[in-house]
């Protein structure tokens, strides 16, 4: 786990789904970002263990973050996701999910990450990689 710094002017407006699964922005810097979530049981399975949907919004969103920090509030930076892979490795134990993704390389309109999910305890649940895509400042899609 990175001891990092999040400035309160960068964190940026929830959206609904965020709200709806409850994970927030505790830390972003240059490609890095962190992402807690409080472990609920309306994002279990049938089998009663976190969803494995959660541990890919997560990587994706976390990864997503991390390769568009500008340290400016003013010059928001976004992305979207190419490819997305995840790899699901053991259930967690705690009841916080962790998630820290990093930027590991790329260019001018791409990107690449990789993430790891863990929670309190130290124990690994999951680790992913990604492709992003730069977007144009001209707007965000809807729908």
């Amino acid at each position: 786990m990175k001891d990092s710094h999040l400035d309160p002017d960068l964190v940026e407006d929830t959206y609904p789904f965020q709200d709806h699964m409850g994970f927030h922005l505790v830390a972003w810097e240059p490609d890095y970002a962190r992402f807690e979530l409080p472990v609920k049981t309306f994002l279990n399975n049938r089998y009663g263990i976190l969803h494995g949907g959660v541990y890919a919004v997560m990587c994706d969103t976390v990864m997503g973050f991390a390769g568009c920090y500008t340290g400016d509030p003013e010059d928001r930076k976004k992305c979207m996701t190419l490819s997305l892979n995840v790899n699901y490795i053991a259930p967690l134990k705690g009841e916080t999910l962790i998630a820290e993704g990093f930027r590991t390389g790329g260019g001018r309109s791409s990107y690449f990450g990789e993430a790891k999910i863990t929670d309190e305890l130290g124990n690994l649940a999951a680790t992913g990689n990604g492709v992003f895509r730069y977007r144009s400042s001209s707007g965000v899609p809807r729908g």
